[in-house]
C-alpha cells in the first residue's frame, strides 16, 4: 500500500469520526424531539434525497451491477443504514451515556478481528497495543478521570443494544472493504440510502402506535439539526469512510475511529459550554499517542 493512499485514507476516517462526534452532540438533542425510529427513518430519508444529486445518475447506469450484487446491496442496507444507527438511538432511551461510550470502544476491536479472520489482514501486535492505548485513553475521558466509576456501573438491555450496533457496524465496514471493484461508491450509497430507509418504514410505523398522536415542532434548530445527522453525518460521512476503508484498511480506519468520543467532548465544550479539564488533555495523548503507535510504518 503506498505511504500517499494511506495517509489519504487516514485523514478519510479522520473527517468521518469528526462529522460523526458531532452527530453525537446533535442527535442528543433531537432524540427528546423523536421518537428513536422516526429519527433514523428521517435521517436516511434526508440521505435518500440529499444523495440523488450525485448518486441518482451512477445508480441508473449501473442498475444492472446493482440487480447482480442485490443480495450484497440489501444486507449492506440492512447492516449499515436500516439497524446500525436505529440501534444506538434505541439504546441512548435505557442506558446511560457513560456506558454507550465505554461499549463503542469495542468497534476497532471487532474490525481488527473479523478484518483478520475474513480478509486475511494481518493484525501486529504493535496494533493491539496502539489500541490498548487508545483503550485507556477514552476509559479516562468517559468516566472523567474517575476509573473507580467503572464499579458503579449497572448493565442492562440497552447496552446489549449497544454492543449490537458496534458488531453491526464492523461487518458493515468489512462489507464495504470487499464491495466489488466495478461498483461506483455514489451509486452503491444510493441504494443502500434508499433501500435502507425503506426497511424502516414498518418498523416507524409499529413504533408509532404505541405513542400520542402529534408531531414534534418544526423549528429553524430542529430543521437544521435533521439536515446535519442527514447530509453531512449520513452522506458525507460515510463517503469518506467507504474511501478510509478503500485506502488505509479496516484496522488503520477502526483505531482513528477512537478519537470519536475525544472530539464530542470538544464539540461539547464549544457548543454546549461543558468545561474543559486536564482530563481531555491526557486522555487526548493516549488516544492520538495510541493510533500513532499502531500505525507508525504502516504503508511503506
Amino acid at each position: 500500500m503506498r505511504r500517499s493512499a494511506f495517509l489519504v485514507g487516514c485523514l478519510c476516517a479522520l473527517a468521518a469520526t469528526v462529522i460523526w462526534s458531532g452527530n453525537f452532540v446533535v442527535s442528543r438533542g433531537l432524540g427528546e424531539v423523536f421518537p428513536p425510529v422516526r429519527l433514523a427513518l428521517l435521517r436516511w430519508a434526508t440521505a435518500t434525497v440529499a444523495i440523488l444529486p450525485f448518486g441518482l445518475a451512477a445508480a441508473v447506469r449501473q442498475r444492472a451491477l446493482l440487480r447482480r450484487h442485490l443480495g450484497y446491496v440489501l444486507v449492506s442496507a440492512l447492516l449499515g443504514v436500516s439497524t446500525f444507527n436505529t440501534l444506538i438511538y434505541i439504546a441512548g432511551r435505557h442506558t446511560e451515556a457513560l456506558n454507550m461510550a465505554l461499549i463503542a470502544t469495542s468497534t476497532p476491536v471487532f474490525l481488527m478481528t473479523i478484518s483478520a479472520l475474513f480478509l486475511g489482514e494481518r493484525v501486529t501486535a504493535r496494533a493491539f497495543a496502539g489500541a490498548g492505548v487508545a483503550v485507556c485513553g477514552v476509559v479516562l475521558l468517559v468516566t472523567r478521570g474517575e476509573p473507580a466509576r467503572l464499579l458503579e456501573l449497572r448493565f442492562n438491555p440497552g447496552d446489549a443494544l449497544m454492543l449490537l450496533a458496534a458488531l453491526l457496524f464492523s461487518i458493515y465496514s468489512v462489507l464495504l472493504r470487499r464491495r466489488p471493484a466495478e461498483l461506483d461508491q455514489g451509486a452503491l450509497l444510493a441504494a443502500t440510502f434508499a433501500l435502507g430507509a425503506a426497511g424502516l418504514v414498518p418498523w416507524a410505523l409499529w413504533e408509532a402506535h404505541g405513542l400520542p398522536p402529534g408531531g414534534a415542532p418544526v423549528t429553524p434548530a430542529v430543521v437544521g439539526a435533521v439536515l446535519y445527522v442527514g447530509v453531512m453525518a449520513s452522506v458525507a460521512a460515510y463517503f469518506l469512510w467507504g474511501r478510509a476503508l478503500e485506502q488505509a484498511g479496516p484496522t488503520a480506519a477502526g483505531l482513528i475511529y477512537y478519537t470519536l468520543p475525544l472530539f464530542s467532548g470538544l464539540e461539547a465544550a464549544v457548543l454546549l459550554g461543558e468545561p474543559m479539564t486536564w482530563v481531555h488533555a491526557v486522555s487526548g495523548g493516549l488516544i492520538v499517542g495510541g493510533i500513532a503507535l499502531a500505525t507508525l510504518r504502516r504503508g511503506s
